[in-house]
């Protein structure tokens, strides 16, 4: 089959990174699988799917994210595909206008459990449309589902409907291997010294929540713990400036983006996600990699990955997550069960898996 993977950009991320993990093994199948972004801008990732897939050709739109004019360009695309998969909200809705004028086979993959235009009541009848223009719509994790359908309503709740059928969940994933087996990095070991560090890998967005751990680092002893936060972001100086107010400054550090993320993990001895809500977040899920123990906050997207593997503690909740940390730094025993419970959990996403429930997709909507 020719496929076309569609997504905004190669920033780093979790869509973008699974779209990165997944042309490869697509093509190892024997598919003629490329690219196509709306923004162009070259990326790390961008520079790693050129290495790990020479083969793959990568449309390039533009700078931005919303230009109409991409849905002629678009058009033209993709009538060189037989199936067109689009990642993200700009995509999703542009790809579907686009095929008015070309008829391929659509897929979509929904990467959250919630998103600003859920709250736009006017939006909800061209967002069924969009769906609606779909052949399938792969949800990252059953609760990213079960809010996508909660949210359509009507037919997409009702088992007996054909519209029913065309949202199933397949679990986002990552080379498990690849992580658990990375050398730690020598910079960050010497860095921290005797400290115990907290890792947290995310972007700076108001979704991922980073200062719930800056607080919890306050009700830590300082000269024990350190924070490492991995990634970029618009809030990066609000989560500096936040940590300078509470006088733990120089007790968290800011690694920036970077692409030998599996070295990272492994130089950690507590990874954290304090997010407000994910889909399913890959960071969970390489956090789980490391043989590390991980703390998620209950909340959607994470707790459904996490409960009875690694450790919740409620939202928000700085104190409980300064508890979990020092009796993880206290208890050897605990710490050792709780890391080995969370690299079982994690084989259970391993990249073969996603791949192989994305290509039964392509194959019965292609047949």
């Amino acid at each position: 089959m020719r496929i076309l993977q569609v997504i905004t950009s190669l920033e780093m991320g979790g869509a973008e990174t699974l779209v990165v993990n997944l042309i490869p093994r697509l093509q190892d199948l024997g598919h003629t699988v490329n690219l196509c972004v709306f923004n162009g801008k070259e990326t790390p990732l961008t520079q790693r799917l050129k290495k790990e897939a020479p083969q793959t050709k990568i449309y390039a739109l533009g700078s931005g994210v919303y230009n109409p004019l991409y849905v002629l360009k678009l058009a033209k695309i993709m009538r060189n595909y037989d199936i067109i998969h689009t990642h993200n909200s700009s995509p999703q809705f542009f790809v579907a206008i686009a095929n008015i004028f070309c008829s391929q086979k659509l897929v979509s993959t929904e990467h959250n459990t919630s998103n600003r235009k859920r709250n736009w009541k006017w939006y909800r009848p061209i967002e069924s449309w969009m769906y609606g223009r779909y052949d399938h719509v792969i949800c990252i994790s059953e609760i990213s589902e079960e809010k996508l359908r909660e949210y359509m309503g009507g037919e997409w709740l009702d088992r007996s409907s054909n519209k029913y059928k065309t949202i199933t969940t397949i679990n986002n994933g990552i080379d498990v291997g690849a992580i658990s087996k990375a050398v730690p990095c020598k910079e960050l070991l010497d860095l921290k010294e005797n400290r115990k560090s907290i890792l947290m890998v995310a972007g700076f967005r108001k979704q991922k929540n980073q200062d719930t751990i800056v607080r919890a680092l306050t009700l830590l002893d300082k000269s024990k713990f350190e924070i490492w936060f991995a990634g970029i972001g618009e809030r990066m100086d609000d989560v500096r400036q936040l940590a300078v107010s509470f006088g733990v400054g120089e007790r968290v550090r800011f690694l920036g983006l970077r692409t030998d993320i599996p070295n990272v993990l492994r130089s950690a001895d507590i990874i954290v996600m304090s997010s407000h809500w994910e889909g399913l977040s890959l960071s969970n899920v390489e956090g789980m990699s490391a043989h590390k123990p991980f703390i998620a906050s209950d909340v959607n997207g994470l707790k459904e990955v996490t409960k009875g593997y690694g450790i919740l503690f409620p939202h928000e909740d700085a104190k409980a997550l300064a508890e979990e940390i020092n009796r993880l730094a206290n208890d050897d025993a605990y710490y050792n069960e709780v890391a080995e419970r969370c690299n079982n959990r994690a084989l259970e996403f391993d990249i073969s898996n996603t791949v192989s429930g994305y290509a039964d997709v392509y194959k019965k909507i292609f047949i």
